[in-house]
């Protein structure tokens, strides 16, 4: 399985050389470093290539790397029955950067992307509906990146003297407790056997 796979990123690597910039196997399943740029060629690629067939998209998600420069990994997951084999795509793609929409390739990429863009923030030129599709319309930020805060910026609660909706800024009633996390029973006032903290 592995020699299979090796070989035929070795292929899509030498056929979209433009495309893609390194491929891994990785957890049994190939994976391909792309650009931005190259995404739709080497998508039409691994669709209509004999060789490939993934003409089943799985997913589209991504990973926030706040730290880096391209702080974001936006990942696509193929499937190709007739080969019996998936595929990850994965892209690199700075904060300000758009990447292009394949919605006319596979047209269940459609809310895929929309969940990226509520999720994280990330645009996709080309989509024929790009708004959010998990958070209320006037949502502020993108709940899965790593700087958004736990709690939210605000609260949606039913009021029964209003007889609506309402938001209101979170409140916190109490301080966030600090924990070390050495201790599953944290704030317990016994200790179980074998779960004595060690001295620092």
């Amino acid at each position: 399985m592995t020699e299979a796979l090796e070989e035929l990123g070795e292929l899509i690597s030498a056929a979209q050389s433009d495309a893609v910039l390194s491929h891994e196997i990785a957890q049994d399943e190939l994976t391909l470093k792309a650009t931005v740029a190259g995404l739709r060629v080497l998508v039409t690629h691994l669709r209509d290539n004999a060789a490939c067939a993934f003409t089943t998209l799985i997913d589209i998600t991504a990973i926030d790397w706040p730290e880096r420069e391209d702080r974001f990994d936006v990942v696509y997951h193929f499937l190709s029955m007739p080969q019996n084999q998936r595929i990850r795509v994965k892209i690199c793609v700075a904060e300000d950067e758009i990447v292009p929409s394949i919605t006319d390739l596979h047209p269940s990429a459609n809310w895929f992307e929309r969940e990226v863009f509520d999720m994280y923030g990330v645009m996709f030129s080309g989509h024929p509906d790009l708004r959010r599709i998990l958070t209320d319309y006037g949502f502020r930020g993108h709940p899965l990146r790593k700087d958004f805060p736990t709690t939210g910026y605000t609260e949606v609660r039913y009021d029964e003297t209003q007889k609506r909706v309402v938001y209101e800024p979170v409140s916190l009633v109490q301080e966030y407790r600090q924990f070390d996390f050495m201790s599953p029973w944290e704030g317990a006032d016994y200790i179980l056997p074998g779960d004595e903290k060690k001295e620092a």
